[in-house]
Order: C-alpha cells, then sequence, then structure tokens
C-alpha cells in the first residue's frame, strides 16, 4: 500500500466520514474481518451516504408509481425518461444542490446547474430547457439578500453561458430556510427513441475512459457534506463545494453528442456526487461487471494528488465511458477537437471488484455490489403529524379586499419574479413558446408544432400541516399548471428536501408525504419518472419546511392551441371552473401574510375531481372555447384574477363573489378561464359534472368589486417593485 493509505483507521475517522459504528461493522464483515484503508474508507463512506444511497428513503420510495405505457426508463438511471411519440424521447430530472449553495452561493448554485444538465445529455438527449425551484429565508435576515443575489447569478451565469433557457421555476421565503436553503435545479432535454445511452457497463476488457475537465482537490466530501445536518461552523466547509465552468460543459455537451452519433460507446456516465468513485462503482454495478483502474493516468489539475482525493473529488465538467473495442482514435478524435481531455485510466473485469493502482501499488481492491446494491437500507421509526384543526372563515378577520389584495400582491411569495427571470437567458435556442411569469413553461420540439409544457410546484406550509395532503396538493399543482397551458400530463420527477431523517417526526413527514405524492400519481396517471432525496436540511436542529418540489412534463400536440393566462380583450366573460368551497382559509397566504398567522389545515385534493376538472379544461382549451385560462393558487381568486389582469393589462368587473373567505381562500382544483361564448364554456363544463359559475367580465383598467376598485397601474407597481426594491438593500 501506498502511504498515503497506510495509517490505521481510527474512531475520528470514521466519525468525519459521517458512518455510524454499526455502518463500520458492516464494512468489516464485507471485507471479510479485515480493516479498509483511508482509500477504501472514503469509498463506503460516499457510496453509504444518504446523498448517494437513500438508506432512509428507499423502503419508501420504492412504493411511488413508476411505470406507465410512455415510461421508457423509470427510476434507477441518470434521468427518466418518457415516449412523446414520433420517435422522440422527453428525458428530465430535477436535484438539488442545498448545501453548497448556502456555503457558497454562486459556484453552488452554478454546479447545480452542471450536474443536472450532465444527467440528462448523458444519456443522449440534447438538453432544451432548466428550471429551478429556490427556497430562502426571511427577506429579514441578514444573509438572504446575498444567498438569493448568488444563486441567482449562479443560475444565470451557467445556463446563459452553456447556451440552454432557463424557462420556469419558483423562488419562495420563509425563516425556516433562515440557515438551509433549498437550490434544486430540472433540466429536460429531446432524444431520439434509438439513440438513447444508458450506464450499465459491459465487455470485460472494454476500456474505461475519463473525458472532459481535469480533477481537482474541489468538491471532496461532497456527498457527505450533503447528507449531514449545518451548524455555526458550517461556511468552513468551503473547500467541499465544486467549482463550475460552462464554457467547458458547453464543449463536452457536442463531444458527447458527437461521439453519440458514432457506435464507439457501450455504456456513459457523469461524474457527479461522488465522482469517480460513485460513476465506476454504478456502471459497473448495473452490468456485473469489475474495474480496473491506473489511478495515475487520471487527469490532474493540481500536483501531487493522491488516490483517495482522486476518487472523491466532485470536480465539475467530467464523464466516464466504457468504450466498444477498437473505439479509442475515433473516441480521442472528437475529444481532441473539442479541446477536453481524454484518457483511458483502467478497463473492464469480470470479477465484480473494484481494484484501484496507483504507480504499480494496490491501493484498494473492494467488492463492488454490497458497495453499490446493497448499501444499508433503514426502516426508521416515525410518527404521523400531528393534523392540525380545520379554520372556520368566521375565525379569521375580514380585512377589506383592497387592502388585503394589495398586501398579497406585494408580499414576498406572490411578487412578481420578474428581477429573477430577466436575468436568464429564456429565449437561447428559439423555441420558448411560453416565457416565465405563467402556469407552465411551454417549448416548442425544434421544426414541429408540438411543444412539452413543464413547471415546478409544492406548497411547504401545506406539507408542514399535512404532509399527506400536502404531497397530494404538490402532484396535483403541476398537473394543473400543465393543463392550464393546454398541456397533457405525462410524467414527474421529485426533489425530496427534509430535514433530520434520524427524527421520527421528520421521517414521519417523510414517509407521509411520499404517501401523498404517490396517491396523486396514480389517480392522475402521472408516474414518478426520477428524482433526488434531499435530507438533513437543518441547522443547529433546526429543520427547513418539508418541501417535496415536484416537476412535471407534459405534451402539447399543437402549441397553436396553448393557453396563456393574459386577459386578451375587453368583454369576455370570467368563469370559475371546479371545486366548489366555501373558501378554505387555512395555511392560506391571506391568513399569514394579512392577519400574521400560521394555522389550520391545508386544503384537501379530491383527486378524482382534479382529474375531472382537468380534463374539462383542457378540452376547452383544444377546442378553442376559452382566451385566456389560469390555475388558482396561492392567495386564491381575486390573487389569480388580478395576475391576468396584469399580464393582458385589461382589467375586470367582478360579480356574485364576496367576503374574505371566497376571495382569499385557496381551495384546490380550480381553474379561471375567460371566453367570448361563456355559454359554450358552461355546456362543456355540464357535461363533464364540473361545477361552473360566471364571476365577472374584462375590461376597463382596474379590478372592480361591488363598487371599489383598485387600478391596475398601482397594482402593477406594487407587484413588480417588492423584488427589485429589496435586492437594492431598500427593504
Amino acid at each position: 500500500m501506498t502511504q498515503s493509505t497506510k495509517p490505521k483507521i481510527t474512531a475520528a475517522d470514521i466519525k468525519t466520514h459521517g458512518l455510524s459504528d454499526d455502518e463500520y461493522k458492516k464494512i468489516l464483515e464485507v471485507l471479510g474481518g479485515r480493516e479498509p484503508n483511508l482509500v477504501e474508507l472514503g469509498i463506503f463512506s460516499v457510496m453509504w451516504s444518504e446523498h448517494c444511497s437513500y438508506k432512509s428513503s428507499k423502503k419508501w420510495l420504492k412504493t411511488l408509481p413508476t411505470t406507465a405505457p410512455w415510461v421508457i426508463c423509470g427510476p434507477g438511471e441518470n434521468a427518466g425518461v418518457i415516449d412523446i411519440g414520433e420517435g422522440l424521447a422527453a428525458i428530465f430530472k430535477m436535484e438539488s444542490h442545498n448545501h453548497p449553495s448556502f456555503i457558497e452561493p454562486y459556484q453552488g448554485a452554478a454546479t447545480g446547474v452542471g450536474g443536472i444538465l450532465r444527467d440528462v445529455f448523458t444519456m443522449g438527449a440534447r438538453p432544451i430547457a432548466n428550471l429551478n425551484a429556490l427556497r430562502f429565508g426571511d427577506p429579514k435576515h441578514p444573509k438572504t439578500r446575498h444567498l438569493v443575489s448568488g444563486v441567482v447569478a449562479g443560475i444565470s451565469g451557467y445556463g446563459n453561458c452553456v447556451g440552454v433557457p432557463t424557462v420556469g421555476g419558483e423562488l419562495n421565503f420563509h425563516p425556516s430556510y433562515n440557515g438551509n436553503i433549498l437550490v434544486n435545479a430540472m433540466t429536460v432535454g429531446l432524444a431520439q427513441q434509438d439513440k438513447i445511452f444508458y450506464s450499465a457497463a459491459a465487455g470485460a476488457g472494454n476500456p474505461v475512459v475519463y473525458v472532459g475537465s481535469k480533477t481537482g482537490r474541489d468538491g471532496i466530501h461532497g456527498a457527505t457534506m450533503a447528507s449531514a445536518e449545518f451548524d455555526a461552523k458550517s461556511e468552513e466547509k468551503r473547500p467541499t463545494v465544486q467549482v463550475g465552468d460552462p464554457f467547458t460543459e458547453k464543449l463536452l455537451i457536442e463531444a458527447c453528442m458527437e461521439l453519440m452519433n458514432t457506435d464507439a460507446i457501450q455504456s456513459i456516465q457523469d461524474m457527479g456526487a461522488a465522482g469517480l468513485t460513485s460513476s465506476s462503482f454504478e456502471m459497473a454495478s448495473k452490468g456485473g461487471m469489475g474495474v480496473e483502474l491506473n489511478m495515475e493516468t487520471v487527469p490532474q489539475r493540481e500536483e501531487g494528488m493522491t488516490p483517495y482525493e482522486m476518487m472523491l473529488s466532485e470536480s465539475q465538467e467530467r464523464m466516464l465511458i466504457i468504450l466498444k473495442p477498437g473505439k479509442e482514435d475515433i473516441a480521442r478524435k472528437i475529444f481532441a477537437k473539442w479541446e477536453l481531455d481524454f484518457a483511458i485510466i483502467g478497463h473492464l473485469t469480470d470479477t465484480g471488484r473494484m481494484v484501484l493502482k496507483f504507480h504499480g501499488e494496490v491501493v484498494c481492491d473492494l467488492p463492488i455490489d454490497p458497495l453499490a446494491q446493497a448499501s444499508p437500507e433503514y426502516d426508521r421509526p416515525w410518527v404521523p403529524s400531528v393534523k392540525q384543526p380545520v379554520v372556520a372563515a368566521s375565525s379569521v378577520k375580514d380585512v377589506p379586499w383592497r387592502d388585503a389584495l394589495k398586501t398579497l400582491m406585494s408580499c414576498p411569495d406572490i411578487a412578481s419574479r420578474r428581477w429573477v427571470w430577466e436575468q436568464y437567458d429564456h429565449m437561447v435556442m428559439a423555441d420558448t413558446a411560453q416565457r416565465p411569469g405563467g402556469d407552465a413553461a411551454v417549448v416548442r420540439i425544434h421544426n414541429s408544432n408540438r411543444a412539452l409544457a413543464m413547471t415546478t410546484d409544492v406548497t411547504p406550509r401545506y406539507v408542514k400541516a399535512d404532509p399527506f395532503e400536502g404531497g397530494k396538493q404538490a402532484v396535483a399543482e403541476t398537473w394543473r399548471n400543465i393543463t392550464a397551458v393546454g398541456g397533457r400530463p405525462l410524467a414527474i420527477t421529485d426533489n425530496l428536501n427534509f430535514g433530520n431523517p434520524q427524527k421520527p417526526e421528520i421521517m414521519g413527514q417523510i414517509v407521509e408525504a411520499i404517501k401523498g405524492i404517490g396517491e396523486a400519481c396514480k389517480a392522475l396517471d402521472y408516474p414518478v419518472i426520477s428524482g433526488n432525496v434531499s435530507l438533513y436540511n437543518e441547522t443547529d436542529g433546526s429543520p427547513i419546511l418539508p418541501t417535496p418540489a415536484i416537476g412535471g412534463v407534459g405534451l402539447l400536440d399543437n402549441f397553436d392551441q396553448m393557453a396563456t393566462i393574459a386577459f386578451k380583450a375587453e368583454g369576455e366573460t370570467i368563469l370559475l371552473l371546479g371545486q366548489a368551497g366555501d373558501g378554505w382559509l387555512g395555511q392560506s397566504l391571506y391568513l399569514r401574510e394579512v392577519c400574521g398567522e400560521e394555522r389550520g389545515a391545508p386544503p384537501p385534493v379530491d383527486l378524482a375531481h382534479e382529474r375531472k376538472a382537468g380534463d374539462c379544461v383542457r378540452g376547452l382549451i383544444h377546442g378553442g372555447k376559452v382566451t385566456a385560462c389560469h390555475d388558482l393558487s396561492d392567495g386564491g381568486l381575486l390573487v389569480a384574477v388580478t395576475e391576468m389582469a396584469l399580464a393582458g393589462n385589461v382589467g375586470c368587473k367582478l360579480e356574485g363573489v364576496a367576503g374574505h373567505a371566497a376571495l382569499f381562500g385557496e381551495d384546490q382544483g380550480r381553474y379561471l378561464v375567460t371566453a367570448k361564448d361563456a355559454g359554450a364554456v358552461e355546456a362543456a363544463a355540464q357535461k363533464a359534472g364540473v361545477t361552473v359559475k360566471r364571476i365577472g367580465a374584462t375590461g376597463g383598467a382596474a379590478v372592480t368589486l361591488g363598487g371599489d376598485s383598485v387600478d391596475l397601474k398601482a397594482l402593477r407597481a406594487l407587484h413588480e417593485d417588492w423584488f427589485p426594491t429589496f435586492m437594492s438593500g431598500a427593504k
């Protein structure tokens, strides 16, 4: 063994590597009683980390519905794959980069984007869109503005440079994220169905090839850090944050796409969390192979790197490829053309073991499957969340609607995100058909009249109050957002962000939210095809709100039929379709922002109704019967109406709705539409068994109700000024 692998493992080493005493005992069993050296301990630590192994959640993740006739590849690969017809596949996934983004917001967010791009293009898909789901602390917290600025700059800096449009997402604030922000990044790509690439290695003797950037010391222990709580010393972990280079990523995309047009690739995998370790182990395990690597051949950008550092580095813009025999020169020439590193660092074996050599000495000899497949699986104790009582509307202060509307339209969670999305290039590639600001982004499938609709959603305050209903609602809201633009929802990816799973109440949130997600996906025929779990999102024992972010993708067969939220003209009827409720104020933004209270049960989700209402609305859009459509969510009916009015710069006069519960309640499964022929909408809704109600008409330059009105100009100022004012430091 080399010097770096000789020292005896100590209890401190085990703790530093994030392993429990029981896990270390299991390591000794795997190794037949011998102690690991430091390289081997490091490999175990990252492969068995929460971030890589899902050891606390996989028992429950297995219960999610993952199949449908249009699902080509579900969870288990780099990203999920669905059939979208005409020989094409959509490939997509969402992943977290939470801990790195809190420590170093620009690079943490940038490399989160880079990593999810690689997950998608490693499967043969050209990325066509990025989205993100962001959560920050209280706007009044001294770090929040700095974190928002850095994260948004990191996302825009990477996405804009690599030339993939950032078309949608969400950004919200809550004090629970003060010490642990969330940065979830999603990428959607397109591929030919007969040119999808997978990661299972095959062919003893086939060369193992490293391509992309050189390996440095950035990101070492990144996966381990992402599997632990934060504390007051977390900022000292800055060296575990990777450094990204979007220009290299762009070259890597083009080089891989060019190589994929040859027959040289047997399998391919990006080097993400745990870098060379996870990519090599996972490829070998999926194919039932062994691997032998010569570590001195790994391209390195720093002097004196050890095998430990090379295996655990999370340096960015790197891929691992198994080439078919005799194809080395083809691949080498392509990567030389794109000025990227290309190195044959080893070969496949039939031993089922990972053998690492460094200058001729064996520095690691481990069985592959126990690390990749037989990692610990915990059935952690959990307790159901305490159910909150239903909030009676009579118990909530009835503030004059004009004042409440002004407060809500200018509050941090509803105020316009224009300041954010104008920093993103959302038009690059020239296929963005619906820009940020609507219900879902719509991206045209190049050289066709078809398009993909995509969105990210979750309402963490609902999940905290009732994880099961909150999980259902997160899925249902993506369903509604895709439906509201005319899309047919096809599948989701998820990013489950929670606190410490070793606390029974947190584990209860995880279990119940997954159950809710699963029930919604089954009812809506809307499978989970990929995802990510991010746990230990706590600082000094204080957890984030449970935040199971959902990314949804749907298809528009004709994007000329696409709907938008904007009122189009004066004199059109405004109709409310969907559940008729008394106005659900529990956990509403009205209750929180206007009344200063966070309490009560969240609105229930009737999944049978969701499907019926969504199918009805989609039919109305495709039939040309509605001129605008918007789903109701945060802030309820009056906020949704106002958003439609501002988007079209056309006012409205409302009738037949009154009282704070009806105006601001957040009952689920509802849509607002406008129509020239209201009778046709009513007839279609009644035939579908969906409640429909006329609530007013478009026209004027204000939102008018019951003889009172608020000018659109004033509402626009309130809505659009909050974010730039906050970021300027004036708030």
